[in-house]
């Protein structure tokens, strides 16, 4: 399995959400998953789509203030982190960040620059830019588990 790398067009939020659900789809726990990109490119929204994806009913609050919003979903945890108001990575120790990162856990990390140190290694990291109107996605795999991951959404074709 030589998949490291998938490229995705976003045209607007649906779509960013549709491409959130569909790497939902894709994915298998353990998993840690990096969204970077500036201020407004869509991480909370691409996440919304990936926890609604799994079948989360209702609303997906960005972590900004709380740094984690957890989610139980039917075999699946997910935590869902915003590091953007992170002050120094050993926060993270304080807030016992290691026993997020379990074998049955999903962990999306918003800005994880910000937790450098205190961060275990990503299985895909997502590089998002803006295109135009839309957005464009760089999805990049570090791991044998990430690249399966990208080959599964790969076999699905590179529409959201």
């Amino acid at each position: 399995m030589n998949v490291t790398a998938l490229e995705l067009r976003a045209a607007d939020e649906a779509a960013m959400v549709a491409c959130g659900a569909r790497l939902a789809q894709a994915a298998t726990a353990p998993l840690v998953i990096y969204l970077s990109g500036d201020l407004g490119m869509g991480k909370t929204t691409l996440s919304r789509g990936f926890i609604q994806g799994l079948g989360h009913r209702g609303a997906v609050k960005s972590p900004t203030y709380t740094l984690v919003e957890p989610y139980q979903l039917a075999q699946r945890r997910v935590f869902h982190f915003d590091l953007y108001r992170l002050g120094d990575p050993e926060e993270l120790e304080f807030m016992g960040i290691r026993e997020y990162f379990d074998d049955d856990a999903i962990c999306l990390v918003e800005w994880p620059q910000r937790g450098e140190g205190a961060l275990p290694t990503a299985d895909i990291r997502i590089k998002i830019e803006r295109e135009g109107s839309g957005r464009r996605l760089l999805l990049c795999a570090d791991t044998i588990p990430g690249k399966a991951v990208i080959a599964r959404m790969q076999a699905r074709g590179s529409a959201c």
